[in-house]
């Protein structure tokens, strides 16, 4: 079934190149995948429009004989895959280390994907960049189980792991001390290489990481003995993480540059602490409030009475008030959990459950058998 290129960008068939690729660039933002919200199949079919529109050529055909010219040689078959797209897009953007640039002889996807991925943050490197350190390192999760308590008020708990950090006599460069830097023979200093590969989006330009320098642009004269050369080194790291009062079960707590070390300098990823909070009978949680069940007898109820009730502060001395229904919620007021996020604490709710009792005796029986029609 032929496809409507013109419907797809959302352009008039009188559209200039101009209108079309301006309408191709705002699409393509709007729908890249790896945006929040991104649509692969759409994005794919808003390039599929582009290839055709944005040619002139192409365009022509398009016009006399509608989306079925590409037949013989159209989006999927001109010598590249839809997965070495979006491979090159996604590493264009960055996560990588790398960066991508096109040439598509005189402007088009090059130009208007250059724009996009530098409203993405500018994690893209041009061809005469300089990478200048490794990538990140890998970040790292561990489990710390506390108590109702402690996630209540907040502890400090003592964590031991092995990871990958950098080397004690290096630094993390993987330069013997006092050794010479020279550059680099391979990338005369720039800390990349280009590669041109021809795609059938065109000439695609690849900005890599030199693999003899790693990026630096120089390189030692000698190794680290201690390290090899790498700049990092396996070694077991203790330290104290400070957990906040108010904290939930299941959040995570993160420590920037506190997971593993790359080689060659380059920068330590991520620690997460997730905690766990041990299960109890006692409080019951929702939100920064605390909950519990405390029984009463009936005459409590008509009554009135004070009842002892544990908080997470201590026992406490509450106030039963006079027909209270079973159910009935009493409110401490700032005897909760503490914000995790500003200052003050939630309630404690005492959730009172008058307790019936299955038999009761004869002398019992006869008085509530007298007040029955009163109550």
């Amino acid at each position: 079934m032929s496809k409507d290129y013109y419907k797809i960008l959302g352009v008039e068939k009188n559209a200039t190149t101009d209108e079309i690729k301006k309408a191709f660039k705002k699409l393509a933002m709007q729908h890249h995948p790896d945006r929040p919200g991104g649509d692969e199949k759409k994005f794919k079919e808003i390039n599929e429009a582009f290839q055709v529109l944005g040619d002139n050529d192409k365009r022509a055909k398009f016009d006399q004989f509608g989306s079925d010219f590409e037949q013989q040689g159209g989006w999927g078959s001109a010598g590249g895959s839809w997965e070495d797209i979006m491979n090159a897009f996604r590493q264009q953007g960055g996560g990588g280390g790398q960066g991508f640039n096109f040439d598509f002889g005189g402007g088009g996807l090059g130009d208007i994907f250059g724009d996009f991925f530098s409203a993405q943050g500018g994690r893209a490197s041009g061809a005469g960049g300089r990478r200048g350190r490794g990538s990140q390192g890998r970040d790292i999760q561990v489990d710390v189980e506390i108590d109702f308590k402690e996630a209540a008020f907040g502890v400090e708990r003592e964590i031991s792991l092995r990871k990958q950090s950098a080397c004690d006599v290096c630094g993390g460069s993987g330069n013997e001390p006092g050794s010479k830097l020279e550059t680099c023979g391979t990338c005369h200093g720039r800390g990349q290489v280009v590669q041109v590969q021809r795609t059938f989006l065109g000439a695609m330009q690849t900005v890599a990481t030199c693999p003899n320098c790693q990026g630096r642009g120089q390189h030692s004269s000698k190794k680290c003995k201690h390290c090899g050369g790498d700049g990092v080194m396996a070694k077991n790291s203790d330290m104290k993480v400070k957990i906040p009062a108010g904290i939930d079960n299941g959040q995570s707590i993160r420590l920037s540059g506190h997971g593993e070390a790359v080689p060659h300098g380059g920068g330590a990823g991520d620690l997460y602490v997730q905690v766990h909070i041990r299960p109890q009978k006692l409080w019951h949680r929702e939100g920064f409030d605390v909950y519990t069940d405390n029984e009463i007898n009936f005459s409590q109820a008509v009554l009135g009475d004070k009842i002892e009730v544990e908080t997470i502060d201590g026992v406490i001395k509450v106030v039963v008030p006079e027909g209270t229904e079973s159910g009935q919620l009493i409110r401490l007021r700032g005897h909760g959990i503490q914000h995790l996020e500003h200052s003050g604490r939630g309630d404690h709710y005492v959730r009172v459950k008058i307790r019936v009792p299955r038999r009761v005796n004869r002398d019992v029986r006869k008085k509530l058998e007298e007040i029955k029609e009163e109550i």
